[in-house]
């Protein structure tokens, strides 16, 4: 009863959230929605057994997600005062109904769910961290490596690319150079 109820509580959270993240207007509550709903995805990993997936998906996903925050609060202005519009009655309306009706399907469903059966058992005495090392090491070793040379070529050619953008190379100038640079540049920053 209790995997039951955690299912369909999660499932309406993450739904929440995923909304939230799509209709509002203001950026930070997008992405703290976005956050909120990551991790109450993982919420169904720790629920089915595998843990090492639910940490996975707090950690890669969420971390993702916590560093576009941390960018989207460098790029909007979040000092200024936000301004909440009153909602529309019949949408207040229709979700407390739906939350009503979730609330007894909730309670109903452990007296349907009495008949579901994994198709694969756990094993006894090997934890679900070593199932995954075990295949990912050994089936999808090829596809793990290439996956990672990928990451690393696309971190390189990132690195490049940003350094290509910069006007002028500091380490190639004299002292001179670099002060007269500075100049220019407090010129601009003055008008």
């Amino acid at each position: 009863m209790f995997e039951a109820i955690a299912f369909y509580l999660f499932a309406f959270l993450t739904i929440s959230m995923f909304y939230i993240t799509v209709t509002t207007s203001q950026a930070l509550y997008a992405l703290t929605a976005l956050a909120a709903g990551m991790i109450f995805i993982s919420a169904f990993f720790f629920i089915l057994g595998a843990d090492f997936l639910g940490a996975i998906q707090i950690v890669v996903y969420s971390g993702a997600v916590m560093a576009l925050y941390a960018f989207g609060m460098m790029f909007f202005d979040t000092t200024r005062d936000v301004k909440e519009k009153s909602g529309n009655k019949y949408i207040v309306s229709g979700l407390s109904i739906l939350a009503a009706i979730l609330v007894v399907v909730i309670f109903a469903a452990p007296m349907v769910s009495t008949n579901i059966t994994a198709n694969y058992p756990i094993v006894e005495g090997i934890g679900n961290t070593q199932e995954v090392g075990m295949v990912l090491f050994t089936k999808y070793l090829i596809p793990f490596e290439v996956a990672a040379v990928m990451l690393l070529v696309a971190m390189i050619a990132g690195i490049v690319l940003a350094g290509k953008k910069m006007d002028l190379s500091l380490t190639l100038m004299s002292g001179e150079e670099i002060q007269h640079a500075m100049e220019e540049q407090n010129k601009k920053v003055l008008v």
